[in-house]
């Protein structure tokens, strides 16, 4: 049994799973200004009205989320009684977008908390779920709202405080993915390994600039990965943060040059792809767990269902606080969450 454990386990974070973990289907669902963005055509629901028809920011957040499952379950033609188990979060307070959102479905919960990584964390813990032989099927959902964020981590949007540069926008939007062991009628991907961050303390305490934030934990989850697995950064088309922008991407290329490693060719960041970054106001990009779900559902799948990429590092990252750990003066510490994903090689 230890011999067996050995040779899923690689290195000191990483595990190979045992098996293929099928991403079956995936859904995606944003708002006004993600409809807005160069991205917009690509989302399966876009709404342009970020309340969704609820009466407040939370239960508007609730609804992204629901409306993602119901659509996820949808497009892989299955019923919510055969999902074994849910893997969801949101930036939210107790977790109560997911709670509000979910609760009528009726399919245990794992209720998950990474901040901005939550979407790794769930597929993650969804593909060991999986790769270990203890659900067949389960839906990964995370979601973010930039009204319900503001709220929760900086002032409510009547306070109508200034924006630096550095800062990023959260972005309104929900992702889903149906994992199974088995590929049903038209996989999207398979996913083949993951890499489990730690949480980095840097030092930084601008809430402000969260992207510097979180930049050295993509750093040390990108290192330890490609050291687990014996790879280099050209054994992936692309090596895909979730929320860095564009200032948290200078300062992770910086940090992995320092480190002998340059990723420079094969680097994509979802905030940054999110929206246009001259036009739209705001500030270094997206972040929030809704940007790279929703970006992956929509984007990055699709490359890899038309194998136009092989094998990518998805890699969401989260900066760890609240209101009341910045206000006792505690640092914004970050994590990432690394998924390898690969293609099979379906051309349509």
């Amino acid at each position: 049994m230890e011999n067996e454990r050995a040779i899923f386990e690689m290195g000191k974070q990483s595990i190979k799973l045992p098996m293929p973990v099928y991403i079956r289907a995936s859904a995606s669902v944003v708002g006004k200004k993600e409809k807005e963005g160069p991205l917009g055509h690509l989302f399966d629901i876009a709404s342009t009205d970020d309340q969704f028809g609820q009466k407040n920011w939370e239960d508007s957040e609730s609804e992204l989320q629901k409306q993602a499952v119901n659509k996820v379950l949808e497009k892989a033609e299955m019923k919510w009684e055969q999902i074994r188990y849910l893997f969801a979060g949101d930036l939210l307070g107790q977790g109560i977008a997911t709670a509000f959102g979910l609760k009528d479905l009726g399919i245990p919960l794992f209720g998950l908390y990474g901040a901005c990584s939550t979407c790794g964390e769930a597929l993650s813990l969804g593909a060991m779920a999986i790769g270990g032989g203890f659900a067949g099927n389960v839906v990964c959902v995370t979601s973010s709202h930039f009204a319900s964020a503001e709220k929760e981590f900086r002032f409510p949007l009547e306070y109508g405080g200034q924006r630096p540069p550095s800062s990023t926008w959260t972005v309104t939007g929900s992702g889903a993915f149906v994992l199974s062991a088995h590929p049903g009628k038209a996989p999207r991907a398979i996913i083949t390994g993951i890499t489990t961050g730690k949480i980095e303390d840097y030092g930084i305490h601008d809430s402000m600039n969260m992207g510097c934030a979180m930049a050295p934990a993509a750093m040390k989850a990108i290192e330890a990965n490609l050291k687990d697995f014996g790879r280099t950064p050209s054994d992936y088309d692309r090596i895909i943060t979730g929320d860095l922008g564009s200032v948290g991407k200078e300062a992770l290329i910086a940090l992995l040059k320092e480190k002998g490693i340059n990723i420079e060719a094969v680097h994509m960041d979802c905030g940054i792809e999110m929206y246009d970054l001259q036009k739209q106001g705001v500030g270094a990009g997206g972040s929030g767990c809704g940007c790279s779900a929703s970006i992956l559902s929509a984007v990055l799948l699709d490359k890899l269902e038309r194998g136009e990429w092989k094998r990518i590092l998805f890699l969401p990252t989260g900066a760890l606080l609240s209101k009341t750990s910045y206000n006792e003066g505690k640092n914004v510490m970050g994590i990432a969450h690394g998924v390898v994903i690969e293609s099979l090689g379906i051309t349509r």
